[in-house]
């Protein structure tokens, strides 16, 4: 199970306060938005949709927003497996008339050879037919085009003169010029992961080869950052929440995205305190899902970018304090670290641990959806059989029961704080 949790990693309270404060426009999604990830094996890896769906239900509880996952392996814009394209847009996208649609195709559409101008063209065509017809379809919807994420010829040389990936980036250039023309939201997939492999692998050359073992399907590592594209493009903000407590004035000077009661000094500082949201759960320790994952993150702007929950308190007098959280011990911190600021994105706390239950309630409504989808609706979709609506009903109705868990599970809950002198 694909579960994220958290570590306990100190960010300097600069960064976390400077990033946290960054203006940032009005998040491209909203209430009763139904979502629709369009693509290729990579899509159906279902790593980046349901780490940037998992992002919108912890940092937007209160808002309702529904996500379906549709990508097939192997497809191009002409379709593939799972039937020609105006098969797959008519069932996998447009029968669930959503009002966001998002679409990376290219890996399979360049040939994985040099550029080829027939390739290209029929590449071009074929996805302008693709937000054409969805468009004469639902008239309303909000399509967000993804420039490819990449073939690595970063850690490995490329297979031929100039390498694949550079093919990817004129398909790419194509979609953005397409996006801007058209009013689409652009979100570019290729040039972070790139410039994270790069960091990679001048900091372990090797380990950096396992961020996209085949070259061309990242593990949870290179999704991460690709996520990362995603929700910037749709404008999602950095701050979780933010709160700073003056010890010398006894009072709380600043509550960003939280609420701070039952405030009281004596030998220890405690408080209770409510956040709008919850963090994005990372793992704990960051390697635990291997340590691609924190050779990524580390060689990324994931941290400062999209997941901020800094804890400053100042006038303190004490050299160190423990820090607790429902009465666990989420670590030790010294005056001078909790003056700059603590990231507690980046610590084992009962808010991250709730909202990898979070997680997991998004991967298991989406392996429901996957069953329903591929190993129900399609396989059986000719065969007439008595039972299908039956097990698709069924199957929907646990799916629908598990996203009720999901957003239950993502409510901030008031979380009892004590800061004690070691």
């Amino acid at each position: 199970m694909r579960l994220l949790r958290r570590v306990g990693i100190l960010c300097a309270g600069a960064l976390v306060f400077a990033a946290a404060g960054m203006a940032q426009g009005r998040f491209q999604l909203k209430e009763g938005d139904r979502v629709v990830f369009y693509g290729d094996s990579i899509t159906d890896q279902r790593l980046y949709t349901v780490l940037a769906e998992t992002y919108v239900v912890t940092r937007f509880p209160k808002l309702r927003v529904g996500f379906i996952h549709s990508g097939w392996g192997g497809d191009r814009v002409t379709g593939g497996g799972g039937g020609p394209i105006d098969v797959r847009l008519k069932r996998d996208v447009i029968a669930y008339k959503p009002t966001v649609m998002t679409i990376m195709l290219a890996m399979n559409d360049g040939g994985y050879r040099a550029w080829d101008d027939a390739l290209f063209k029929t590449y071009s065509g074929g996805y302008e037919h693709i937000i054409d017809s969805v468009k004469k379809a639902l008239p309303a919807i909000r399509v967000t085009v993804i420039q490819p994420s990449p073939y690595d010829d970063v850690t490995r040389p490329p297979d031929f003169a100039g390498g694949y990936n550079a093919v990817l980036i004129r398909y790419g250039q194509f979609v953005k010029e397409l996006g801007d023309r058209d009013g689409l939201i652009v979100a570019d997939m290729n040039t972070p992961v790139v410039a994270m492999l790069e960091k990679a692998k001048a900091a372990d050359p090797e380990l950096a080869k396992k961020i996209i073992p085949d070259r061309v399907h990242p593990e949870e590592s290179g999704h991460l950052v690709m996520a990362e594209a995603l929700l910037k493009a749709w404008n999602g903000p950095s701050l979780v929440a933010a709160v700073e407590i003056d010890a010398a004035a006894r009072r709380a000077v600043r509550t960003e995205k939280a609420q701070v009661t039952a405030l009281h000094f004596n030998r220890e500082i405690s408080w209770t305190e409510t956040d709008d949201a919850l963090p994005v759960p990372l793992p704990h320790p960051l390697d635990a899902v291997g340590k691609d994952f924190a050779l990524a993150v580390q060689s990324s702007d994931f941290v400062e970018a999209l997941d901020q929950e800094p804890l400053k308190v100042t006038g303190l007098t004490a050299e160190r304090y423990a820090l607790k959280i429902d009465g666990e011990k989420v670590g030790d911190f010294t005056k001078g670290q909790l003056a700059e600021g603590v990231n507690l994105a980046l610590e084992a706390t009962p808010m991250s641990k709730q909202a990898s239950r979070v997680h997991d309630l998004t991967v298991k409504h989406n392996d429901l959806h996957y069953a329903r989808w591929r190993e129900v609706q399609t396989p059986f979709q000719d065969l007439h059989v008595s039972g299908e609506q039956a097990a698709l009903d069924a199957l929907d109705k646990l799916e629908q029961e598990t996203v009720q868990l999901q957003r239950a599970a993502a409510q901030p809950k008031p979380r009892h704080y004590e800061l004690t002198p070691d």
